[in-house]
């Protein structure tokens, strides 16, 4: 049975219906973070870096962040609107969040202390409650939450 190894909670600014996920040692990245940017899938994919589009245009999202040894148990999908799985390779250990507002951020979650090849399952609840509040007032904190699970990738 896996084990957790790490939790954290971070803040991700949606802007545009987006944030991002992205290696922290970007300098090689073919595509950087905005770039290429699919809005029309729940959760997208490049090298280092995983795209995530939200349900609400502009607000701060509720990020809980796993790192688990082995694969978890998958959380019951009745308790989320939205789960998506990918690859992510990472040559640093550590991910950066991203914003289209504002570009990176100061959060920083710790995979590991060296780099490595990860699966990810990302789970998001709250996606109507995001919309309406973009329609209504505007912005608003943890109307939207995300539970990111990250586990070592076996060969």
């Amino acid at each position: 049975m896996a084990e957790l190894v790490r939790k954290q909670h971070v803040d991700a600014y949606v802007g545009f219906h987006a944030f991002g996920l992205q290696e922290s040692d970007d300098a090689d990245l073919p595509v950087p973070f905005p770039d290429d940017f699919n809005l029309d899938a729940f959760l997208s994919t490049h090298p280092g870096r995983l795209d995530i589009t939200s349900g609400g245009h502009t607000h701060t999202a509720a990020v809980a962040v796993e790192v688990w040894d082995g694969p978890p148990a998958a959380p019951d999908p009745a308790g989320w609107d939205e789960q998506a799985e990918a690859e992510f390779a990472s040559t640093s250990g550590e991910v950066a969040v991203w914003s289209m507002h504002t570009g990176r951020t100061d959060s920083l979650i710790r995979l590991a202390y060296a780099g490595g090849s990860w699966r990810v399952r990302v789970s998001c609840a709250g996606r109507a409650a995001a919309a309406a509040l973009s329609e209504g007032e505007g912005t608003g904190h943890g109307v939207e939450r995300y539970l990111v699970q990250f586990w070592p990738a076996r060969s």
